[in-house]
């Protein structure tokens, strides 16, 4: 029989999931779901605001974060890469890279296409037989592809779609685990205007519905688990501080779209609850699933509230008089203690030099241990019309 020698697949497994023993009683009652990895925010820039970027200006991470912002970007094509390290604390080689580009169409730029390939590896791990004898090394591993479709619908408004291909494979890491896929679509829009005679203080508005698709099975059995579906909304408004340098503050709302896992009642035999998880949720179709995903908590409306997970973020803009960009960001995310109980800052800074830009961004958990807790990520972009001019 297969075992893992290294202990990173488990842990980053429940790391992910934001699971533990206890997840099943009232003190701790997170959401559980498939291919955790879909929310991790992929880009140095949000994740230097605290995970906030649905309704921030648009670049060239808003694949992830609202597709439609990118019918008002005023560059007509980029691509960018990222890398984020995941449990670094506890080993070196998991990691998320990411890899996302867009294009505008029209004879007016008001429509463009994205695409985007997420890469989140467990790294190599090491399967022994029963006598503890070295067999193989394996490399588990989750991964998406999606397209995305954005135009203006109005001077001020701009909607979106995207599709997404997903797949999990941590075949061979122990017995009984294979692959999975799944198919998802987003929807988005993107709401943009300006305020004041003078300072013309610029507010956005946006919305995201990421991952409303198939459930996914890793075991290969009949149970299959929801995607991490998730309902973003967010505001922000740009405030020039003067001719060089502007301020950003932004908010973002979420709350999965997922319903909450039922929990053994009093009395209940074990095979009564396995039962009643299948027909109850198990059974359950992913669309019906957002629906009850409003009024399913145990503990009433009060527990819908602590669903809510909120993110606040700021940013300062300099540009000096070559166009040249430096850019200063913080941040927090919080999340009910009930729910998971992340809690961070962040910290990030960014550079642009005509048609490269560089992102950083360093997060410290406030609460419990966090997976990026202490990380350092990057994340590069580029303008492919200023790279075009530099060789004209």
């Amino acid at each position: 029989m297969k075992n893992v020698l290294k202990k990173a697949l488990l842990i980053n497994i429940f790391a992910l999931a934001v699971l533990s023993a206890s997840a099943q009683t009232t003190e701790l009652n997170p959401i559980p779901t498939a291919m955790p990895s879909l929310a991790i925010a992929p880009d140095a820039r949000g994740g230097g605001m605290g995970d906030a970027g649905v309704a921030t200006a648009p670049d060239v991470y808003s694949q992830h974060w609202n597709p439609a912002k990118y019918a008002f970007s005023p560059s007509k094509s980029g691509f960018g890469l990222s890398y984020t390290p995941w449990l670094r604390k506890i080993v070196n080689d998991v990691a998320l890279v990411y890899g996302v580009g867009y294009y505008k169409l029209g004879k007016e730029n008001n429509q463009a296409l994205s695409a985007s390939i997420r890469y989140f590896s467990i790294g190599d791990v090491a399967i022994t037989d029963a006598h503890g004898v070295f067999q193989n090394n394996v490399a588990p591993h989750e991964m998406a592809v999606d397209l995305g479709y954005s135009r203006k619908l109005t001077e001020t408004f701009s909607g979106s779609v995207a599709i997404r291909y997903i797949r999990s494979d941590y075949s061979g890491a122990d017995d009984g685990i294979s692959s999975g896929s799944a198919f998802a679509a987003d929807i988005s829009g993107y709401n943009e205007f300006y305020i004041g005679q003078d300072t013309e203080s610029l507010i956005s508005l946006g919305f995201n519905i990421s991952n409303i698709g198939t459930k996914i099975s890793t075991t290969g059995g009949d149970r299959k688990d929801f995607l991490p579906t998730n309902l973003r909304l967010g505001g922000s408004i740009m405030y020039p501080l003067s001719q060089s340098g502007t301020l950003s503050l932004s908010v973002d709302l979420n709350k999965l779209l997922v319903p909450t896992r039922p929990i053994m009642n009093e009395g209940e035999t074990a095979d009564e609850f396995r039962n009643r998880l299948d027909n109850e949720y198990f059974n359950m179709s992913p669309i019906k699933g957002i629906f009850k995903s409003f009024g399913d908590a145990p503990g009433g409306f009060s527990e819908e509230l602590k669903e809510i997970m909120w993110s606040v973020g700021a940013e300062y803009d300099y540009a000096d008089s070559k166009r040249n960009r430096f850019r200063l960001r913080t941040g927090y995310f919080h999340e009910n203690k009930m729910k998971g109980n992340r809690q961070y800052v962040s910290f990030g800074a960014g550079f642009k030099l005509t048609a490269f830009q560089l992102d950083v961004a360093y997060m410290l958990a406030t609460a419990q241990q966090n997976p990026l807790d202490q990380t350092l990520r990057f994340s590069l972009a580029f303008d492919i019309d200023a790279m075009k001019n530099l060789w004209k």
